[in-house]
């Protein structure tokens, strides 16, 4: 069955539009035109991917994004104000997949719809091993990491981050590498890096291994084999 694409988005033309394009890439679609609107049907449907507009009626797409965030690890393209820079990376914080900026063309949006998809189902179907530093635990199967063997939540991106750091402990990689490790196929700004990281390094003080993400003055980011 071909993937389904909730579409959020306020102004109906643009929303047909997107709509229209997605369907003759043979996804199915369903659209919600307000935050709370797009929730119920988030929760009935559970999509394969949203296409989030941040500017909504109701709610707003980051607090959609900040609670789809809390219910699991849906991608989320987040849709905003080319204006609005602050939104993109609050939004890549709350763990969104990737962002697209208006005006925008829509194959340009499908593109970044496939490429989305196919790193989460890249994810998933990864079978390599299990990968450990220090207490740190990274199943690419079961797209998890565990630290102490307990589940670290992190967002789509966070995860492919990690994982990919997790493959050699102790070099530091630049900030350029990180990006085309996690959003290869995205536009996205090499400072996303520093927010995806960021949020990284909170979850991991959290449950006491802070000290395994470290700061590389002048070149990036390094993963310690021990906290």
């Amino acid at each position: 069955m071909s993937a389904l694409i909730l579409i959020v988005e306020d102004e109906p033309q643009l929303a047909e539009v997107l709509e229209a394009y997605a369907q003759q890439e043979g996804y199915r679609t369903e659209r919600a035109g307000d935050g709370n609107v797009a929730l119920t049907a988030f929760r009935a449907s559970r999509p394969d991917l949203i296409l989030l507009d941040v500017m909504l009626p109701g709610r707003s797409g980051l607090e959609v994004l900040k609670i789809v965030r809390g219910e699991g690890a849906t991608p989320v393209i987040l849709v905003t104000a080319h204006a609005e820079e602050t939104d993109q990376i609050v939004g890549l914080e709350l763990g969104a997949d990737d962002y697209v900026v208006k005006p925008f063309r829509p194959r340009e949006v499908m593109a970044r719809v496939k490429a989305v998809l196919r790193r989460t189902i890249t994810a998933l179907q990864d079978t390599g091993p299990l990968l450990r530093v220090g207490p740190l635990e990274v199943d690419r199967r079961a797209v998890e990491v565990r630290v102490g063997g307990q589940p670290l939540a992190l967002t789509p991106a966070e995860f492919r981050l990690l994982a990919h750091m997790a493959e050699a402990p102790g070099r530091a990689f630049t900030r350029e590498d990180l990006l085309a490790a996690a959003l290869p196929d995205s536009d996205a700004l090499e400072r996303v890096v520093d927010a995806h990281l960021a949020s990284v390094r909170r979850k991991l003080d959290g449950c006491g291994a802070g000290g395994l993400l470290r700061t590389v003055r002048g070149v990036g980011y390094r993963l310690e084999t021990q906290p």
